[in-house]
C-alpha cells in the first residue's frame, strides 16, 4: 500500500514537493535593495530576510509547483538607479514581481515604472503617505500606525515642546507636516524643525539649534547612517537621552548594534514590530535568521515585513491561480490573514496591513523594551485627516 503523501513525515513532504517545484519551470522574482551607499546600513539585511523567505518557500515545493529564483540588484540608495534597476527587472528579466525599496525618494522614483508595465512592488519600510496605487502594496506602517501613534504616547507623557529633525527628502517632510497638525490640534508646540541632506553627517548646527529650544523630546525622520552622526554628535555636546530624549522614526535595532548600543541607550521608537516581541512564532523566526546569519545578527521592522512580503506574495498567487500582478494583487487586497512573526497579519482593501503599533526604548544591549503597544490593530489609513482632509484610498 502506498502512503498518502498527508501521512509522510513533514521533512519527506517537504523534500517531495521541493522536488516537484525543481521539474517545472522556475518563476523569477526581483529583489531590490540598496546594498551599496547611505542605505546599506539597512537594506542589506532586508534582501537577506527576503531571500530567506523564498528559500524557505522553494524548500517545501515553490509556489504553484514553481521554484522562486530571486534576481538581486542594487538600488545603491539612489533613486535613479532603484528606477533603472525596477525596469531592467521587469523589462529584462521578466520578473513576476519585485520586493524592495526603502526610502520614499526610492519608491517614488520606481511607481511610474511598475505603473507603466502594470507590475507589483512589494514594499517593506513605513512611508508618509499621501500616496496609494494600485501597482504597490504597502506593508510598512502608515502614518496612522508610527507617526500618529508615537504622539499620542509622547503627549500622554506630558512631552509638550517638540522638535523635528530629518533627512532632506519625502519622507521627513510629509511626516512632520503630519506631526505639525497632529502637534497643532493637542495645543502643543513645535520649537524647531531642522533637515540635513540624506546621508549628511554634519549636525553641528542642528545640535545647537536643539540645545537653545530646550526641547522636551526630539522626533526624528533621519534615514541611513546619517543617525550615527546625529547621536554622536549630541553625545559629544552633553545631551544625553536621559536630559532630552529621541523618538525615533527609522532606527531599528541593526542600526542600534552599529551605532553602539551605549551611544543611543534610553532613546525611542514607533514600529509594528520589535525582535524583543515574546510570542513563540516571532522566537522561532529570529532562531531562524540569526542560525541562518550568525548569532549577532539583529532582527528589524522593515526586514520582518519584506519576510512578511514574499509568504503574502505565496498566497496571493495561490489564491488567485495566476501570477498575473493584477490578479495577485487582487487577491491579496481579499485573503484571509496568515501567520508570521508580527502574528497573524491580513491586507486591507486599499493594499496595506492591519497592524498594532509598539513604542520601545532601547536597553544596552541595543534591543528595545516594548513600553506600549496600540490596544488592537490599527486600520490603514495613508491619509491623514488633519494634513491631508478629504482624501481617501479606493483602489479596485
Amino acid at each position: 500500500m502506498i502512503s498518502s503523501p498527508k501521512r509522510l513525515p513533514l521533512a519527506v513532504a517537504a523534500l517531495l514537493g521541493a522536488t516537484a517545484a525543481q521539474g517545472a519551470e522556475p518563476v523569477k522574482v526581483g529583489v531590490l535593495q540598496s546594498l551599496s551607499g547611505t542605505m546599506a546600513i539597512s537594506e542589506v539585511t532586508v534582501k537577506n530576510a527576503e531571500i530567506m523567505a523564498i528559500d524557505e518557500i522553494n524548500a517545501k515545493g515553490g509556489v504553484m509547483g514553481r521554484r522562486i529564483v530571486a534576481i538581486v540588484e542594487d538600488g545603491a540608495s539612489d533613486p535613479a538607479t532603484f528606477a533603472q534597476k525596477a525596469g531592467k527587472l521587469i523589462q529584462q528579466q521578466q520578473v513576476a514581481t519585485v520586493f524592495g525599496g526603502w526610502t520614499s525618494a526610492s519608491r517614488k522614483a520606481m511607481l511610474p515604472v511598475f505603473q507603466r508595465t502594470n507590475n507589483l512592488l512589494w514594499y517593506p519600510v513605513q512611508f508618509e503617505g499621501n500616496e496609494c496605487s494600485p501597482n504597490i502594496i504597502y506593508t510598512g506602517a502608515q502614518p496612522n500606525q508610527q507617526i500618529v501613534p508615537a504622539l499620542n504616547w509622547a503627549a500622554q507623557k506630558g512631552r509638550k515642546r517638540y522638535f523635528l529633525v530629518g533627512s532632506d527628502y519625502v519622507f521627513p517632510r510629509t511626516a512632520n507636516l503630519i506631526l505639525k497638525k497632529q502637534i497643532a490640534a493637542r495645543k502643543l508646540a513645535v520649537v524647531g524643525e531642522e533637515y540635513v541632506p540624506l546621508g549628511g553627517t554634519d549636525f553641528s548646527a542642528v545640535v545647537a539649534k536643539i540645545r537653545a529650544a530646550k526641547p522636551d523630546i526630539i522626533f526624528s525622520t533621519l534615514n541611513g547612517d546619517s543617525n550615527v552622526s546625529f547621536f554622536k554628535q549630541m553625545a559629544a555636546a552633553g545631551l544625553s537621552s536621559a536630559q532630552i530624549p529621541v523618538m525615533s522614526f527609522s532606527i531599528a535595532e541593526q542600526e542600534a548594534q552599529a551605532m553602539g548600543p551605549q551611544l543611543v541607550k534610553g532613546s525611542y521608537a514607533t514600529w509594528n514590530y520589535f525582535q524583543s516581541m515574546p510570542t513563540p512564532a516571532n522566537r522561532a523566526f529570529v532562531a531562524a535568521y540569526k542560525k541562518r546569519f550568525g548569532a549577532g545578527a539583529a532582527i528589524t521592522d522593515p526586514m520582518v515585513h519584506g519576510y512578511v512580503n514574499v509568504y503574502l506574495w505565496k498566497a496571493a498567487v495561490e489564491k488567485a491561480r495566476s501570477f498575473d500582478p493584477t490578479a495577485v494583487r487582487k487577491a491579496a487586497a481579499a485573503m484571509p490573514a496568515i501567520p508570521s512573526p508580527m502574528g497573524p497579519v491580513r491586507l486591507a482593501g486599499n493594499q496595506s496591513l492591519h497592524q498594532r503599533a509598539y513604542v520601545g526604548q532601547l536597553d544596552p544591549a541595543g534591543q528595545f523594551r516594548i513600553i506600549s503597544r496600540s490596544d488592537q490593530e490599527i486600520a490603514p489609513n495613508p491619509y491623514d485627516r488633519l494634513a491631508f482632509p478629504g482624501k481617501t484610498c479606493t483602489l479596485n
